[in-house]
């Protein structure tokens, strides 16, 4: 599998990001690499190798889930750049075309 100029172009598009000419073929280039990486680490043999998940035990320590106080609504929205009552207020992420998502 390889990533052409036409893919990094797609995800551009879908995460909203410009490079120049230059800066879109290192990234295929680079991401050619990732792959051809991947690829390679796919093909090792690993007989022999002792299964582990973590090589450091580590050991989670869970507290009560117990309700700690409110932040309220003003305290949460006192350095919010814009808002509308007490929303805060966002910019459009999601274009809607046709009425559909």
């Amino acid at each position: 599998m390889s990533v052409t100029m036409k893919d990094v172009e797609h995800i551009m598009g879908l995460a909203r990001l410009s490079f120049s000419e230059v800066e879109k073929e290192g990234l295929t280039k680079d991401l050619n690499n990732i792959l051809k990486y991947v690829d390679e680490l796919g093909s090792l043999s690993l007989e022999g190798v002792e299964v582990t998940l973590n090589p450091v035990h580590i050991e989670n320590r869970f507290r009560e889930d117990v309700v700690q106080g409110e932040l309220g609504t003003e305290k949460a929205l006192m350095n919010a750049p814009q808002r509308v009552e007490d929303y805060l207020l966002v910019p459009t992420v999601i274009e809607v075309e046709d009425g559909e998502l």
